[in-house]
């Protein structure tokens, strides 16, 4: 059982009595997306916290992509309530690496792996990812990979 998803609910049932109506629109999303990964594949299962993470960070993406979308196009309000959401999504997350920490990791990994060289990319993100994960989008752990091997 995850704790993480525990939480979301009971968040929900608070909110709804608050009546905070975007904090209840965002939880239940997230739980929607939650419920709809344990019934994809070939058999139902429950997530653990790890993946219910994964599943929140993929939310927070949608939101913060649709809100740059949104601004992009002129329209702020709805802008401004995806970035509402993310808020929201935010607080479920891990705490996120500053770009410091995030390049100390990548050259750990660049270390470990004995990496030189753009071509050696994969192998250094197959070495850096399991150790921030959650922590770090993949496209600025990407890029803090690629700055460094450029060097």
């Amino acid at each position: 059982m995850s704790a993480l998803k525990d939480k979301l609910k009971a968040d929900l049932s608070v909110s709804m009595k608050s009546r905070d109506e975007v904090r209840t629109r965002t939880i239940r999303m997230a739980l929607a997306a939650i419920s709809t990964e344990e019934v994809s594949g070939k058999a139902a299962r429950e997530l653990s916290d790890d993946e219910v993470v994964k599943v929140l960070i993929k939310e927070a993406k949608k939101r913060r992509e649709a809100a740059e979308a949104f601004a992009g196009a002129g329209r702020a309000a709805q802008s401004q309530a995806e970035m509402d959401e993310h808020a929201v999504l935010e607080g479920y997350l891990p705490a996120q690496l500053s770009d410091e920490e995030l390049g100390r990791l990548a050259d750990e990994a660049i270390a470990e792996t004995g990496a030189s060289g753009p071509q050696a990319m994969g192998q250094v993100m197959k070495v850096l990812t399991p150790k921030v994960a959650g922590r770090a989008e993949g496209g600025r752990v990407a890029q803090a990979v690629r700055t460094r091997l450029a060097k």
